[in-house]
């Protein structure tokens, strides 16, 4: 496997769309929001970025990049790889929390 790119994850979206409407309660407070998962009884409490990956997501399947991609266009994020990079890492923490879904190809 050597020289060969890794897989690029994909995501889909748990809080909005891929779970009903109401397995997820979703309230901001100021400067977090409080996501309630009905189904494992826990509130999670998230900041900045997260609510903004989790909008730009919307009902797609999506990868960094085009998470990325879509918030450019609203946010000034400063080096695109960098972003790219946060952003990727903020979804691996998201699966573990439950709240997207990697999907493997």
């Amino acid at each position: 496997m050597t020289g060969q790119p890794l897989p690029t994850p994909v995501y889909r979206h748990q809080v909005y769309s891929a779970e009903p409407a109401d397995t997820f309660i979703v309230q901001p407070l100021g400067s977090i929001t409080l996501i309630f998962q009905r189904r494992s009884g826990i509130t999670h409490i998230v900041a900045d970025p997260i609510p903004q990956i989790l909008a730009a997501m919307g009902d797609d399947l999506c990868d960094a990049a085009t998470i990325a991609a879509q918030m450019a266009m609203q946010y000034n994020l400063g080096d695109p790889k960098i972003a790219h990079d946060i952003i990727a890492a903020r979804l691996e923490e998201l699966e573990k929390l439950g709240l997207v879904e990697r999907i493997d190809a």
